[in-house]
């Protein structure tokens, strides 16, 4: 089966990037970048993440986080703090002034759904949130096995 599929997701994560950062231009955020607001917006969801936990969520590798981090630690955007379990793990907490933002990133996600979305009805937006999970939902199955292989 020949799809253009991963291509096309290729192009649309190169264009919806550079139109992400205009947005947050537009709306005045020049407090953080666009890959950097993929995990803010994890920890606006839940606060106080092991670094482990945050990389699952952000699907980022732990050495390309931890420089993220490092430059919006320096941001004033959040702080490590230990483990009171582990001293060895730490926990990322946003400070104040990133909690402050998190309203202005809503509406710039917003703004970006409107975009993506722009012409679809509802259940086509039904049908294919249904479809990038299904995707998704295989390509994990695939990845525990290429772990588990690894370890065997």
């Amino acid at each position: 089966m020949k799809s253009r599929t991963g291509f096309l997701i290729s192009q649309i994560k190169q264009v919806q990037d550079r139109v992400f950062q205009r947005i947050l231009q537009d709306f005045g955020i020049e407090e953080f970048n666009g890959p950097q607001g993929r995990i803010l917006y994890v920890l606006w969801q839940k606060d106080e993440v092991p670094i482990v936990e945050l990389s699952a969520k952000t699907g980022l590798a732990k050495n390309t986080l931890t420089a993220m981090l490092a430059r919006i630690e320096e941001g004033g955007l959040l702080e490590r703090k230990a483990s009171s379990t582990d001293k060895r793990q730490s926990i990322i907490v946003l400070t104040a002034k990133a909690r402050k933002l998190k309203d202005k990133y809503d509406e710039v996600s917003e703004q970006m759904n409107i975009l993506f979305f722009d012409g679809f009805s509802q259940e086509e937006v039904t049908l294919l949130d249904s479809r990038l999970g299904r995707i998704l939902q295989n390509l994990e199955q695939a990845e525990r096995e290429y772990k588990k292989q690894t370890q065997e």
